[in-house]
């Protein structure tokens, strides 16, 4: 480990994190949350929600994914999205809805402030992000796609936001 420069758990937890959360609103996939968790540490990100029945660690099949990042990412259980987004705001976070809908930001047009934290919500596999989270989001962001499916894993578009985001900042 120390050739590779990687961090300890207790480093990790104690390290500096990019201010932003991520909300997994009703995502049903354990690999989704292990592979979320997994990223989610790549990126050294503040927190992640799980909302509603989105699965929770501890799990076999979310530490297959995660690799251990369920003990180096903090995160938090919400009933329901609509709380978790109220967490955030309460904590001063902007929210954005990763989602395809009209009037959303090109994931590349999109400007953050790092000193401004962010909170982005990941919705259902099938039906997305729930209408009434939509309504509440700061705004939402779309990852343009030229493809028949217009859909990406949850997991794969957590990796891309995240490392679009930190590109540039």
């Amino acid at each position: 480990m120390d050739e590779l420069e990687r961090k300890s758990v207790a480093e990790m937890k104690a390290g500096e994190k990019h201010p932003v959360i991520l909300i997994l609103d009703d995502v049903r996939s354990m690999h989704n949350v292990g592979s979320t968790f997994r990223t989610g540490d790549a990126f050294a990100v503040e927190s992640i929600f799980l909302c509603g029945y989105t699965p929770q660690p501890p799990h076999r099949d979310i530490h297959k994914t995660a690799l251990g990042a369920t003990e180096t990412v903090h995160w938090q259980h919400f009933t329901n999205t609509i709380d978790a987004v109220n967490e955030a705001r309460s904590k001063g976070y902007k929210v954005y809805a990763i989602e395809q809908a009209h009037n959303s930001i090109a994931l590349q047009d999109f400007s953050w402030n790092t000193a401004e934290p962010v909170a982005f919500v990941f919705g259902n596999e099938v039906s997305g992000v729930q209408e009434a989270v939509m309504e509440l989001a700061d705004g939402c962001i779309e990852i343009p796609q030229w493809g028949a499916k217009h859909s990406l894993n949850i997991s794969v578009t957590v990796g891309v936001v995240l490392w679009e985001l930190m590109r540039r900042h």
